[in-house]
């Protein structure tokens, strides 16, 4: 055995070596997941030395690793029979902070042979985040290339030096020896570190050992993953069962979304759509997203970074091969493969969601019914995708009479007549309200269909969609039907008629007109085209804005008998009459009458 050698670390100081300890990750356990890592990197080295190098196959027969863990000595220990280093490797690798023998090994390769390669240690920091929970680690090493020499045994507490020597060691591969400090003896708690390995790295590619002080070892790894089997070869219960695996419910999923994409980027994606939405839904700021792996190693939880928060509902596993993450892989980079990634996966669900709506209506319904609220945060927010996210809505409709049936934009084309060219829609708090809305008598009496939505961003809605395959969408609350009857087509009686309403309504109105509109109603209260609707008022009001009173357009249909009655009424008469009129059209738009109690003396009045 040859004399230990002291030396310092090459690029950095005792100060940067705490720093990177104890700044770039932010739980202890995460050792554990970097040194399993880095033991299936060197097992993967090796098999890929042996295609180029036979002599190397024989070391490939029985290729494992082992976590050994020794409570009574305060020791973990974790060894493979991977590619090993030699003693120059074990200085130019270890003792250089932010340099990792993986990633020189990637810059030396090309072609296919880079993608076999399957090595995720691309940085050179995750070995020493083990400092973060050890007063010393020993590193014992023998490289597969130089089996006749010694191996190589490094030491390190951490601190701005190392000690290095030879030492006998009989197999290629490599030991590190884990000397924890007082304050993490959890991590020789054989229950512990079990819990950690299932958690971080139950699916690479090795089999995973845990050894007690009585050498009795049981295998971690026996789990398949199954997002990276070929999707003919899975089963619809083993979907089901690894979703209630992975997400603890107990409900089938109500749909799933497999796909393996290869070339510029490579990753693979099993995506699941609860049955039933989580109790947090419409909390924005809770935990969201998909569990990220790092072929094959778990990274994190929650990786929101891959999906539009209209699709927070969603829940499933992305495995990537050559994601970049920052050095202590937790936090993903600001990175264009991020967004990439993420473009993809929302247009593969929004399809798969158009593909389950054409063939299954009745399951998509299921899915609209528990999400369609959230989906309809979407146009706003995704306007690359947002006429595909308009296709996927559904609607009532004044064809439907029963509240439960639903029709969406295209059906809606579909049936529309010859010479129409606009896509009509009544915004009111019910179905009810909306059906029998006066603004839409004319056009139902005309066979024109209207959209009737009563979600109360629904208004926010059609007017971020704004228009559907060329087909502008009209609130029938504000755009005109038709042409209203000119002036010289209006008595003088009527004229003078409309001009004392006028002059009575004052400043609660910005004009008194006579409406082609209604056809069964008295009046209606008509926005301007700059004003919002009283459901996106409250949106916007809520959100800081302030719009001041709302003046609408007052119409009135003159063949309707209250009209009719209002020509034989004078003076105060004819205004009690009038305010009647107006809280009458208030209370159609789902309003309230200032003086509610005044309302109900009249109309006994009126209906005696």
């Amino acid at each position: 055995m040859s004399k230990s050698r002291t030396r310092i670390f090459q690029t950095e100081t005792k100060q940067l070596l705490k720093l990177m300890i104890h700044s770039l990750y932010s739980n202890k356990e995460i050792f554990i997941r970097e040194l399993v890592s880095n033991a299936s990197d060197a097992i993967d080295k090796l098999r890929f030395k042996s295609v180029e190098n036979k002599s190397l196959a024989k070391l490939t027969k029985d290729l494992q690793i082992n976590v050994k863990v020794s409570k009574d000595e305060n020791i973990i220990s974790i060894s493979d029979n991977g590619i090993g280093m030699s003693e120059d490797e074990v200085i130019d690798n270890i003792g250089t902070i932010a340099r990792s023998g993986t990633s020189s090994f990637l810059e030396n390769i090309t072609g296919d042979k880079k993608k076999d390669s399957n090595l995720i240690g691309q940085f050179g920091v995750g070995f020493y985040s083990v400092f973060m929970v050890a007063d010393k680690v020993q590193v014992i090493t023998k490289s597969a290339l130089d089996l006749d020499n010694d191996g190589t045994m490094w030491e390190s507490n951490g601190e701005e030096k190392y000690k290095i020597k030879s030492v006998p060691k009989e197999s290629n591969g490599t030991e590190i020896v884990i000397f924890l400090n007082d304050e993490n003896k959890e991590f020789c708690e054989p229950g512990r570190v079990r819990f950690l390995l299932e958690k971080y790295s139950q699916y690479i590619n090795f089999p995973l050992n845990i050894i007690d002080e009585e050498n009795n070892s049981s295998r971690i790894n026996e789990a398949e993953a199954l997002w990276l089997k070929p999707k003919k070869n899975i089963k619809d219960q083993e979907y089901i069962d690894f979703y209630k695996f992975i997400t603890f419910d107990q409900d089938h999923p109500l749909e799933w979304i497999h796909n393996k994409v290869e070339g510029k980027n490579e990753y693979t994606n099993l995506l699941y759509i609860p049955s039933k939405p989580p109790f947090d839904l419409w909390n924005r700021e809770s935990p969201r997203g998909l569990k990220l792996y790092v072929q094959r190693v778990f990274i994190m939880d929650d990786a929101s970074n891959f999906l539009p928060i209209y699709l927070r509902f969603l829940r499933g596993v992305l495995d990537t091969n050559d994601l970049p993450l920052n050095v202590s892989r937790e936090i993903l980079q600001n990175n264009p493969m991020v967004d990439t990634i993420k473009k993809a996966l929302t247009k593969r669900t929004l399809d798969s969601l158009k593909k389950l709506k054409e063939k299954s209506f009745n399951k998509y319904k299921e899915f609209w019914n528990e999400y369609g609220l959230v989906l309809k945060e979407g146009p706003a927010e995704d306007i690359e995708n947002r006429e595909l996210i308009a296709s996927l809505i559904l609607f009532n409709s004044s064809n439907l009479s029963d509240c439960n049936d639903l029709t969406s934009f295209d059906e809606y084309i579909e049936k529309m007549q010859s010479e129409q060219e606009k896509i009509y829609f009544c915004v009111a708090d019910t179905f009810e309200a909306a059906i029998n809305s006066p603004h839409i008598e004319k056009l139902k009496s005309n066979g024109i269909e209207v959209l009737l939505l009563t979600d109360r961003i629904d208004e926010w809605l059609m007017t971020n969609i704004f228009e559907y395959k060329g087909k502008q969408l009209v609130n029938v609350a504000k755009e005109e039907i038709s042409n209203e009857s000119k002036e010289s087509n209006v008595s003088d009686i009527d004229k003078d008629i409309i001009k004392k309403i006028k002059s009575h309504l004052g400043d609660k109105v910005s004009d008194v007109l006579v409406s082609e509109r209604l056809i069964d109603s008295a009046s209606c209260l008509i926005l301007p085209q700059s004003e919002p609707g009283a459901q996106l008022r409250k949106i916007l009001e809520a959100s800081g804005q302030n719009f001041g009173d709302s003046k609408p357009i007052f119409e009135i249909n003159l063949k309707h008998k209250l009209l009719k009655k209002l020509k034989d009424l004078k003076g105060k008469q004819f205004n009690l009459f009038v305010d009647f009129l107006y809280d009458y059209a208030l209370i159609a738009e789902g309003g309230s009458p200032k003086d509610p109690s005044k309302y109900l003396r009249q109309l006994d009045k009126y209906l005696s």
